[in-house]
């Protein structure tokens, strides 16, 4: 594939006319990928592009080398860059989840801020066609519906990805066609990930066994992203008020908890909940309720009702006696150390540690989230919304509202049971300090 070609394959679609002349944030790892877009996009001379690296260290000296070569690439293109360091550790002790994982929210995070603070209308990013092959056959192990066999969409809110259209070996033709150098991930050839084995052993034993594979699963996924969009398009068309829907009319339906799923699923709802509601529906379970941020799905006597939770707190405040402890509302024990302390003293956000200045405070009251409630976590700068630590856990509304708070003198000590706070830290080795746990029931 030549140059005309190649930027032809990426300038297709309409939104590919309607974003010409906007500022853009691309997405550059220093990879094959990355550097085809952003020569590319520069080729055409229709964007003005901001570059954006992030250096995850994962791979010692070879990330410092894929910072550099990036830093030297924009200076010689004359393209402003972004560079920014992640701690990919510390968010996995923090959210848990992969390494992948932890990678892609933090980058898609830190892009998004960028975007805004930079005020670029899109963030290009450089998957291709072998990436939406590969996404086809992982979204299929994960059990998901057309809208995940389809793949990745071009635009997906800020999200542009114009590479979607050609393939891996393409991208190595452009570049080598221009004669532009790249960096290469080691990590890529090994097979510790879910992806690279996908890529390194799977793909190209189908491929050995049926030479078009790819092309017709790509063909295969775009007829499925047709069908996804007219499911939506009819059931949309439907015009079902999801505040209120008529039981009859999903019941009498062929397929009634998928055709539930569609109308309500931006809502935060998934299909098994869907699933659920009309078994219960069916069985005149009525009553039953299903928890979807903050949003309830009620199975009434003749309709199936969403309800928009009210986000008012509950009003309890209990004073809490750091020397005693509680029984009630919940059970936390209270005793004084003596002994040297050390962090392997407490678990998580069961067991906590304070020094004694707890004890110079005025007010130390348990209570119940309240909406805009902020803390310093343990182990991180900063403040953090509690509502995001639950959003973390994935907890559900009710949940959220049952969770306890330890405040002290307005500030808040304990997401109890759930994480520790950064206030009254007991140095290691004192032997004067306080330990708080909260009991399972």
């Amino acid at each position: 594939m030549n140059q005309k070609e190649f930027l032809n394959s990426i300038l297709t679609g309409e939104e590919s006319r309607t974003i010409i002349r906007e500022r853009m944030l691309v997405a550059l790892s220093g990879g094959p990928d990355s550097v085809a877009l952003l020569r590319a996009l520069l080729a055409t001379g229709k964007y003005n592009c901001h570059a954006a690296h992030c250096n995850f260290h994962l791979r010692g000296e070879e990330s410092m080398r894929d910072e550099r070569f990036v830093r030297d690439l924009c200076q010689r293109l004359d393209v402003p860059l972004s560079v920014k360091d992640f701690d990919v550790a510390a968010w996995q002790q923090e959210h848990g989840g992969s390494v992948e994982m932890a990678c892609r929210e933090l980058r898609y995070d830190w892009l998004e801020k960028e975007r805004e603070r930079l005020r670029c209308s899109r963030i290009a990013v450089a998957h291709h066609a072998d990436d939406q092959v590969e996404t086809f056959f992982l979204n299929l192990m994960r059990g998901t519906g057309l809208k995940g066999l389809a793949g990745m969409r071009r635009m997906n809110g800020y999200i542009w990805r114009p590479m979607l259209n050609v393939t891996r070996a393409q991208v190595l033709e452009y570049l080598d066609s221009i004669g532009q150098d790249y960096v290469s991930d080691s990590t890529n050839a090994q097979n510790d990930y879910r992806r690279n084995r996908l890529r390194n052993i799977v793909l190209p034993f189908i491929e050995q066994e049926y030479p078009d594979a790819r092309a017709r699963i790509l063909k295969a996924m775009q007829n499925l992203s047709n069908d996804s969009g007219l499911l939506e398009w009819l059931v949309d068309d439907l015009s079902l008020d999801w505040s209120s829907m008529d039981i009859e009319d999903f019941i009498d339906h062929p397929y009634p908890a998928t055709l539930l799923y569609h109308r309500i699923h931006e809502l935060g709802f998934n299909r098994t909940q869907c699933q659920q509601a009309i078994e219960a529906a069916k069985k005149e379970h009525y009553g039953r309720q299903f928890a979807a941020g903050n949003y309830l799905l009620v199975v009434n006597r003749e309709t199936l009702s969403v309800i928009e939770q009210n986000e008012e707190p509950y009003d309890d405040e209990i004073p809490f006696d750091v020397t005693a402890g509680t029984n009630s509302p919940i059970q936390i024990d209270s005793y004084r150390g003596s002994t040297p302390f050390s962090p392997r003293m407490c678990c998580s956000g069961l067991r906590v540690a304070f020094n004694t200045q707890l004890l110079d405070c005025k007010r130390i009251v348990l209570r119940h989230w309240r909406k805009g409630d902020r803390f310093r976590p343990f182990g991180m700068k900063g403040t953090k919304l509690v509502s995001d630590l639950f959003n973390d856990m994935k907890m559900d509304y009710f949940d959220k509202k049952r969770a306890w708070l330890l405040e002290a003198d307005g500030e808040i000590i304990w997401v109890v049971g759930l994480r520790s706070c950064a206030l009254y830290p007991v140095p290691i080795g004192s032997e004067d300090y306080f330990i708080l746990t909260k009991q399972i029931p």
